[in-house]
């Protein structure tokens, strides 16, 4: 126990030395290799954490203020390994961008660079958090931090998609503040103290008033769900997502919306438990996941802008997401399948977008065309992140769609099967038809990109994800299964000590 706990409170060192080293940086080379240091060692430090759940089970630290179990262990090692392939992209990235508009003023990216860091750290308190005040606080803190990340200097519209972000999702957190109240209240009224933590709760389940603790979920559910990026609180995330630099769209995209989710996740089993096995906390997740795939429906043919587009698509992954955490049983499983199949393919798709805007010059999808030939490693890989999102076999994302349709449509939920097939469908088709006009259509004279070339990091990271998404595909190895049906387990029936 006193191992992992060096390796849990290296963490933080980690992000203070990185952020100290930063302001001593004079170069937007050094301090972009800075970022990918520092990410790897967390990610390396968070290693033994898993070790520790995996051959020791749950525990807690911080008097019990910060759990760890293998819910919260799934999601630490996912954003630690998304934030260090992200970090490692981001040096090719930002050095083509500086080949070709100059270079940043060290301020903007020394500033970058520490948001960056603090960023990570704060999603990582979130899925840490035992405590639902801790929790609150630590997600409010990643909107306050992740919000200038949004601001490019060569970007004038940046500026009003981080308004936009920081307004509806700060209105959006206001309602999970009111929510953490509600189920505090909750607690005391039904006379079983003042309890603040997941572990206690879960405990004390019996004493908690089912009626307000509905409530409380539904305000969860509403403000978590807006920085999850749920229908209809989503309007941030477009703009967001299309205006920010490729590598935070693909942090944002990758792991912020599961970490949001991650909360509505906790309150799940508290919910139900305290309702006494009811449905109805589930059947308002399936609401708002239906709502999410109406609105990708709706949105995703007349996208123009291929970040928007991805954004879009992140809608709808959320609300598969949903609806398998609605359905419950093996619906939970494929969504925490989902969970990953989309982080990895969402950040391999926005930083092939990334990459295909910087060299066509332009995020309109009406002047990207022939990708694949013009820009062959960026273009192929977008193409197959672009069929992996729409859900085509044998790649993970079909796997865990499948997963959520064979359990609505073996426990008779005929309804969910009908709406969740068109919906997946509709997205499919529309999906397609931009993805194959802007990796095969006809480019004119005057579209011809400026072709840059592919550092050997980034073929690395391009074949490894589509590696491991075709391997998800096709084989879930058996220990993996095993972690996450007990990850499952957790959202299904909370978690004890």
């Amino acid at each position: 126990m006193m191992t992992v706990t060096i390796f849990l409170a290296a963490i933080p060192v980690c992000f203070i030395a990185g952020a100290l080293i930063a302001l001593k940086l004079s170069s937007s080379g050094g301090l972009l290799k800075l970022s990918a240091v520092v990410s790897f060692l967390v990610f390396l430090f968070s290693l033994p954490v898993l070790y520790r759940v995996v051959t020791a089970g749950t525990f807690i630290v911080l008097n019990g203020n910060l759990l760890y179990d293998s819910l919260s262990v799934y999601h630490l090692i996912l954003i630690t390994f998304i934030f260090f392939v992200t970090a490692l992209y981001s040096i090719g990235y930002f050095t083509g961008h500086i080949k070709k508009h100059g270079d940043f003023k060290i301020g903007f990216m020394r500033r970058y660079i520490i948001l960056f860091m603090a960023f990570q750290l704060f999603l990582l308190l979130v899925i840490s958090s035992n405590n639902i005040g801790f929790m609150w606080v630590s997600l409010e803190s990643t909107t306050l931090v992740s919000a200038f990340l949004i601001i490019s200097p060569l970007n004038p519209l940046s500026i009003e998609a981080m308004w936009k972000y920081l307004i509806v999702c700060s209105v959006g957190i206001a309602f999970a503040f009111v929510g953490t109240i509600l189920t505090v209240a909750a607690v005391q009224a039904g006379n079983a103290g003042s309890l603040f933590q997941f572990t206690q709760l879960y405990a004390h389940e019996g004493s908690i008033n089912p009626r307000i603790m509905l409530l409380a979920f539904i305000f969860i559910v509403v403000g978590y769900g807006t920085k999850a990026g749920l229908a209809p609180m989503h309007t941030w995330l477009p703009d967001a997502h299309s205006q920010s630099p490729s590598p935070v769209s693909a942090v944002f995209s990758g792991v912020m919306l599961s970490t949001a989710f991650f909360g509505i996740m906790r309150y799940l089993p508290l919910t139900e438990g305290v309702l006494g096995g009811g449905t109805e906390a589930h059947s308002i997740l399936l609401v708002f996941g239906f709502l999410s795939l109406l609105f990708a429906v709706i949105f995703i043919p007349v996208q123009q802008d291929i970040k928007r587009l991805l954004a879009y698509s992140s809608i709808e992954h959320m609300g598969i997401i949903a609806v398998g955490l609605g359905l419950g049983g093996l619906g939970t499983f494929a969504a925490l399948l989902h969970v990953l199949n989309h982080s990895l393919t969402k950040v391999l798709a926005f930083l092939s977008a990334g990459h295909i805007a910087e060299n066509y010059g332009t995020l309109d999808m009406r002047k990207i065309k022939a990708a694949v030939k013009e820009v062959p490693l960026w273009g192929i890989s977008f193409f197959v992140a672009m069929f992996i999102l729409i859900g085509v076999a044998p790649f993970a994302v079909f796997l865990s769609e499948f997963l959520i349709f064979k359990e609505a449509f073996f426990t008779g939920k005929y309804l969910i099967v009908i709406l969740f097939v068109f919906a997946t469908f509709a997205v499919f088709v529309s999906a397609l038809k931009h993805t194959l006009e802007i990796s095969f259509g006809s480019l004119s004279e005057n579209q011809l990109p400026q072709k840059s070339k592919a550092g050997k990091a980034d073929t690395v990271i391009v074949f490894s994800f589509i590696g491991i998404l075709l391997l998800l595909g096709l084989w879930i190895p058996g220990p993996f299964s095993h972690y996450l049906k007990s990850a499952a387990y957790i959202i299904e029936y909370g978690v004890t000590l």
